[in-house]
């Protein structure tokens, strides 16, 4: 049933992108937010076209959230999804420039896992609400069983490049959700920024859980870790904290919620 928001009906459809202008929606969507809302520079070209374009988009696979409730449907949400065996194929996964990942194939190796990298996320300001979010797990999830990924893991972002206004929220997660050393990715040294910049018991842990960004709590809801150290993306004005989450971790009630079956 379509959705009622403030005065108008919202009818939302998840999918993946199918063909060239599917996928340019995407971007577009992501130049909106991440150039437009966040002050991104995405150089000259990306911006006389008005899209978010990299290397990867043209052997990723792209999930939509879509509103059906206009004429033409209109993409409101995106993901971009880079599977292991395509990212071998093209030198790497995208964060492995910011990060050394090598514990995290390694044990992909050793186990038998596949991996997913998940990137390029954003949602449109006024469907940013736990229907959209939903509906793009609910994506993943049948992605993840489809091509039996045993552990899925990217970059998410805190606004801005000053650490130390996201001290307690850094601090936090490097005392609380730090992966083990077999899952443990590494900032490289050329943007590293330390994120243990208080000691235990010198911030309120609440007020950190408040501050991290929504999207940052909904990877720590369903299990994720996080890696030793943040990276400064000046170019996002971002900092971006390495997430990693073992698809058999995810609880029993996220499983059914989302209908994640471990592909373990």
């Amino acid at each position: 049933m379509p959705l009622v928001i403030g005065e108008r009906r919202r009818e939302l459809h998840v999918r993946l992108a199918d063909g060239p202008g599917d996928i340019a929606a995407a971007q577009a969507l992501r130049f909106r937010i991440f150039h437009d809302e966040m002050g991104a520079q995405l150089g000259a070209e990306a911006v006389a076209a008005q899209r978010d374009v990299d290397r990867y988009d043209a052997v990723c696979d792209h999930l939509l959230v879509e509103d059906h409730a206009f004429e033409t449907p209109r993409v409101v949400g995106t993901y971009r999804l880079l599977r292991q065996t395509v990212a071998e194929g093209i030198g790497g996964f995208y964060s492995g420039s910011e990060f050394d990942i090598a514990p995290l194939l390694a044990n992909s190796v050793q186990q038998g896992h596949s991996l997913l990298e998940l990137g390029r996320s954003c949602v449109e300001p006024e469907y940013r609400d736990s229907g959209t979010i939903q509906l793009l797990w609910r994506g993943i999830a049948e992605y993840v069983s489809a091509h039996k990924i045993g552990y899925m893991f990217g970059c998410a972002s805190f606004f801005g490049t000053d650490a130390e206004a996201h001290a307690e929220a850094l601090t936090y997660l490097y005392h609380h959700h730090l992966a083990p050393a077999h899952l443990r990715s590494t900032a490289r040294d050329r943007e590293r920024v330390e994120m243990e910049r208080l000691p235990i018991g010198g911030y309120d842990r609440r007020l950190a859980m408040r501050a991290l960004p929504p999207l940052i709590k909904a990877y720590l809801r369903v299990g994720a870790f996080v890696g030793d150290g943040a990276w400064l993306d000046r170019d996002f004005n971002t900092i971006d904290v390495f997430m990693v989450m073992p698809v058999e971790a995810i609880t029993g009630r996220y499983a059914e919620r989302f209908s994640v079956r471990s592909a373990a």
